[in-house]
């Protein structure tokens, strides 16, 4: 399993170019991490196919785990932009289990990708990899506005916690082959009614 070699704080992108620069990492780990498995992705394939120096991609990704967590937050926050809202009069349970429907087949879409991106996050530490912290943040947000939480109690906020680690348990279920489409969606949409009965606004 890949391993963060030292501990150093990543750059963060301070202007478009250098943005500009960023997501172009990310593109091009996406693309080589949907063909092979994240042990065999090389940091110097992903510096070539985004043309940028190797010295670059380690000055934002020290390491793998912390290129392929990037690349899962990147994706993360573009469901809140681009999942389609519910119907009106749709439950709030209900409408975060079509969230997390939603975002899971779009993940599902790229196999070997996503089993990259949730391995490098499982063995992320928030402490040494910002973006594992942000993978939690942003999907707690993305739930709690569904719920038309905007002020959730603490209870509430642990309820969303166990859901999303639920998601991410279901995910690599069905990465795995242990279960099909079809139970991925049937077992999300459970675990939301069950784990968001207790929310303060039910």
């Amino acid at each position: 399993m890949p391993r963060i070699a030292e501990v150093r704080t990543p750059a963060e992108p301070s202007s478009p170019e250098q943005r500009a620069r960023h997501l172009r990492i990310l593109g091009a780990a996406a693309r080589i991490g949907s063909d092979r498995d994240l042990e065999r992705v090389q940091m110097h394939e992903v510096a070539k196919e985004a043309g940028v120096a190797i010295a670059t991609l380690y000055r934002y990704f020290p390491s793998k785990i912390h290129l392929f967590t990037a690349v899962l937050a990147e994706q993360i926050d573009g469901f809140g932009r681009g999942v389609a809202g519910p119907p009106p009069g749709t439950p709030p349970e209900d409408a975060v289990a079509d969230v997390l429907v939603q975002a899971s087949c779009k993940l599902l879409r790229r196999p070997v990708l996503a089993a990259a991106m949730l391995q490098a996050a499982a063995t992320a530490n928030p402490s040494v990899v910002a973006d594992a912290a942000r993978i939690e943040d942003t999907s707690r947000d993305l739930i709690l506005r569904t719920l038309a939480l905007p002020e959730p109690a603490p209870a509430d906020v642990t309820l969303v916690r166990l859901l999303v680690q639920c998601w991410y348990g279901v995910l690599q279920s069905a990465l795995n082959g242990r279960l099909p489409i079809h139970q991925m969606e049937d077992d999300l949409r459970i675990a939301c009614r069950l784990l968001l009965a207790g929310r303060s606004n039910a």
